[in-house]
């Protein structure tokens, strides 16, 4: 399980790794732990820490550039929190805004989580043929929110901390 979020020495968001991953990095000193577990701990012969649930690099790591997250169907439902773009109920289908048959594309900017009867009853037709407005306009969302919004997603039954709203320190 990939329960520990590392963040770059600027406190950007990088990956998640095991627990074993997590202490061997802070074990070798190039990472600090940020927030850790308030009782549990990790004990060897000689040496006893934290377990983190939050891991800072001590040294920049330059992360190739990224221009935007893949879309998925499970992305667009985690970006809408699983909420209808029509009718604000909760959402376990994903709509196109410009249909497929009319020449829509599988993208961020053209899907919208939607429920069953909404996405039924639209059919065919642009939001306005249909006379159904959006609550709220499709985005792009980036890699770092889109590997949150996955984590989420995998972690549903038991979110880590750092994932559930508490906060981490910002970089000041």
């Amino acid at each position: 399980m990939r329960d520990t979020l590392v963040l770059n020495s600027s406190f950007e968001p990088l990956s998640t790794v095991t627990l074993n991953r997590a202490v061997v990095l802070v074990l070798q000193d190039k990472a600090v732990v940020e927030q850790a577990h308030p009782a549990l701990r990790v004990r060897a012969a000689a040496v006893e820490l934290p377990v983190p649930r939050v891991i800072r690099l001590c040294r920049f790591v330059r992360v190739p550039f990224r221009r935007q997250a893949p879309w998925s169907r499970r992305g667009v439902l985690m970006r809408d929190q699983h909420r209808c773009a029509y009718c604000g109920r909760r959402a376990t289908t994903v709509d196109h805004v410009v249909p497929r048959s009319r020449g829509g594309s599988d993208s961020w900017l053209n899907t919208v989580a939607s429920c069953a009867e909404d996405n039924h009853r639209k059919a065919d037709r642009t939001p306005e043929q249909a006379g159904m407005p959006l609550l709220h306009q499709p985005f792009v969302p980036s890699p770092a929110d889109a590997m949150l919004l996955s984590l989420r997603a995998a972690e549903r039954s038991e979110l880590p901390s750092w994932l559930s709203g508490t906060p981490i320190r910002s970089a000041a």
